[in-house]
């Protein structure tokens, strides 16, 4: 039997796209008869104190020699001197869904000593998995050797059709915690500049991550009078985004940046025409008719194709037409499940 351990910081549980990225892929590799143990680091580790990296190290310490160890990248990026020092008895593999250097709205000084500690645990990984071909390009900087780097980008959960808005208002949906890189003030800026109100949006997405970003888009919304109209939902359960998904008649992304687009293939695997920016795997997955592209952080061109969308229902059926062609195209999490274990099993031998 093939074995793994996946090491996540924080709860494995925690309702954003990398963590479900982790989730379902333990539960697929699983389901291929890998035994895969999950070890959860303590909360608060994306900023670890010296007792949580010696806990850390402790923790890699009784994992047995030779055993392969997956390490979400959120976690290795803050933990160079425990992977170097593991490195030599255990396969450690690396899963950057972004580097965390990369991400939006981190200040220089910060990106600057995360980016260093990156770099030594990434030279200390056998493997480098990353879950979005434009993550590539991002280790460049890191001088990571291209030899080592493994695309796995995520399956996709087969979901009913969206039934839609039954009367009233158009339902526009956003998943998408708030924080600085999801564009939710690009989004509520162009929403606000519609004439059209006859619209309802809910966000659903974590607003613990953040709380400048949740304070900020509070105060544009009541600014924008917008405040009646749109939802901030915070992290809804499973069966909650799942109605939300299903009542709702188009998917609305402003993401200034992303790896893969995990939100935009569920709301496709539903058949919801879909406005979004054309950043990560996006454009692959909305194909040429699924929805509509434009440019992270561009208020007016996001407003265009918003209020083309709301207010052309013969648009709004091509695209989510296009969308239930695109479904069937969509990868499974088993399939996704084949590509990480051929890769595991590379360094394994």
């Amino acid at each position: 039997m093939h074995a793994l351990v996946l090491i996540v910081p924080g709860s494995i549980e925690t309702r954003t796209g990398g963590y479900e990225y982790d989730r379902r892929m333990a539960e697929a590799l699983r389901a291929r008869g890998w035994r895969v143990d999950i070890c959860e680091l303590e909360d608060g580790f994306l900023l670890p104190t010296t007792a949580q990296l010696d806990r850390a190290q402790r923790v890699l310490a009784t994992i047995p020699d030779g055993a392969t160890v997956l390490v979400d990248g959120l976690a290795l990026g803050v933990m160079p001197e425990q992977a170097e020092r593991e490195a030599s008895r255990l396969r450690i593999v690396a899963l950057v869904h972004l580097p965390r250097a990369a991400e939006p709205g981190i200040p220089r000084e910060f990106a600057l000593l995360l980016e260093m500690t990156e770099r030594r645990a990434l030279a200390a990984a056998r493997l480098i998995v990353v879950t979005g071909r434009t993550t590539v390009d991002a280790l460049e900087r890191y001088g990571v050797d291209r030899e080592r780097v493994v695309v796995v980008e995520p399956g996709t959960t087969p979901a009913p059709l969206a039934r839609g808005s039954v009367d009233g208002p158009l339902q526009l949906l956003s998943v998408a915690a708030l924080t600085p890189g999801k564009g939710h003030d690009t989004l509520f800026r162009a929403l606000a500049s519609i004439p059209n109100r006859r619209w309802r949006l809910t966000c659903a997405g974590t607003l613990e991550r953040h709380p400048p970003t949740v304070a900020r888009m509070r105060s544009l919304l009541r600014e924008q009078g917008l405040d009646n109209q749109v939802w901030l939902g915070g992290e809804l359960s499973e069966g909650m985004v799942a109605d939300s998904y299903n009542r709702a008649d188009v998917f609305v992304h402003a993401s200034l940046h992303e790896t893969y687009g995990m939100v935009v293939a569920e709301a496709l695997a539903r058949g919801l025409p879909v406005v979004a920016t054309n950043t990560g795997a996006i454009p692959d997955l909305i194909g040429d008719g699924a929805g509509l592209l434009v440019r992270p952080g561009d208020v007016d061109a996001l407003a265009v194709a918003i209020r083309e969308v709301m207010e052309d229902r013969e648009l709004r059926e091509r695209l989510a037409a296009g969308a239930r062609r695109m479904r069937d195209r969509l990868p499974t999490w088993d399939q996704a499940a084949g590509r990480m274990a051929a890769a595991l099993e590379r360094i394994a031998v």
